[in-house]
């Protein structure tokens, strides 16, 4: 039922019970019962008031990052629908002016420009800074299982190709051999790449780093409850609100090879992120063997895991941390990835082997489905 009719209808019905229970008073009790009528009629006006500058929630949906990408504002702070649009509209921006310094196919992007200068120095956005010196930590952190200057190993690959193939195993060789975050020198405003034939590619943690800064945006902007969806990284503001309660945000975690149809389990997100990284996101099949998109900087080949996805949750603005985690955690398998998030404060897991078995950290919290 639509929430204005329905709160019309019980307005409606109030006033004739009242109307009722008036005719049962003496006259000089009168007044105080229209008194009465009005303060009840008060309380579910004033909340109308609110909603009455628009219905909610407002939804934007965009392709960005190689994916479809959504944003969802059930509730502003200041404002109503047509201002919580003019948020969403402004934060698809943010989205593209962030894909055009992060990009590592986008010409002209910082990353793009760092990895064709042949070695100089580039005068980079503090944005793509901070990603690198992020991308950089967790390359240490992981021990260099996780390595941020696998763009020459993932051009090989071409995952977007409509017609991928497994590329030259010479090839592969040759790129791996000049993969090493070592190589990323950053001093200042610039960044360069000291190694020749090194690249640095971003995807496995700029969705995250995005997701944090639209986080950031969109509660200044007066988002008090809202959705943040960058295929697979997940952010929710606050809480959702249904009738008079707030309940937390339930967000279905998938099932691999799927295609977004199935759910493993549903976890409770408020104020929290939820980033998921699996083989079956970007993949073909040669040979009768599935290669994905996850690679091993060690080898240039997929990494060899016995994992199918992780999914890792943390509170919001952790996004960036919980992608680069759920990414190494696939690249060392199931006992390792688990070893490290129970190492970590602030972090759980969720993690799902290779024939469908359900594994977790203590402390993830999810309703399981299948």
């Amino acid at each position: 039922v639509h929430p204005r009719i329905s709160a019309a209808a019980t307005i409606i019905s109030l006033f004739f019970i009242m109307r009722k229970m008036f005719m049962l008073f003496s006259h000089e009790k009168k007044t105080t019962g229209i008194c009465l009528l009005t303060l009840v009629l008060l309380a579910f006006s004033i909340p109308q008031t609110g909603c009455g500058k628009g219905e909610f929630p407002v939804s934007g949906q965009d392709f960005c990052f190689d994916t479809v990408c959504s944003l969802t504002i059930y509730e502003m702070d200041r404002g109503g629908s047509k201002e919580a649009k003019e948020v969403i509209d402004d934060a698809f921006r943010e989205c593209v002016r962030y894909e055009n310094l992060l990009s590592r196919t986008r010409e002209g992007s910082d990353v793009y420009d760092i990895n064709h200068a042949n070695g100089e120095a580039v005068v980079c956005d503090q944005v793509t800074l901070d990603l690198l010196k992020k991308g950089i930590d967790y390359s240490v952190l992981s021990g260099g299982d996780f390595d941020i200057t696998v763009g020459g190993i993932a051009k090989l690959w071409d995952f977007k190709n409509e017609n991928p193939a497994v590329p030259q195993e010479e090839a592969l060789r040759e790129a791996a051999g000049h993969t090493g975050y070592e190589h990323i020198e950053i001093n200042g405003n610039t960044a360069r790449i000291k190694e020749p034939g090194c690249e640095i590619d971003l995807g496995a943690i700029a969705k995250g780093y995005i997701a944090d800064r639209l986080t950031k945006f969109l509660s200044e902007r007066g988002a008090k409850s809202a959705v943040i969806d960058l295929g697979g990284n997940i952010v929710c503001i606050g809480k959702k609100r249904e009738g008079l309660s707030e309940k937390d945000f339930r967000i279905g975690i998938e099932m691999p090879y799927s295609d977004r149809t199935d759910v493993v389990g549903v976890t409770k997100l408020s104020d929290e992120t939820a980033v998921t990284s699996g083989v079956y996101e970007r993949y073909f099949e040669s040979g009768g063997k599935k290669y994905h998109h996850i690679l091993d900087p060690k080898t240039g080949y997929p990494a060899d895991t016995d994992l199918l996805s992780v999914t890792v949750v943390s509170e919001k603005g952790r996004s960036c941390d919980c992608d680069a985690l759920a990414t190494i955690c696939i690249l060392k398998g199931l006992d390792e990835g688990i070893k490290l998030l129970d190492g970590m404060q602030g972090y759980e897991g969720l993690f799902l082997d290779r024939d469908g078995k359900q594994h977790s950290t203590g402390g993830f919290d999810y309703e399981k489905i299948m």
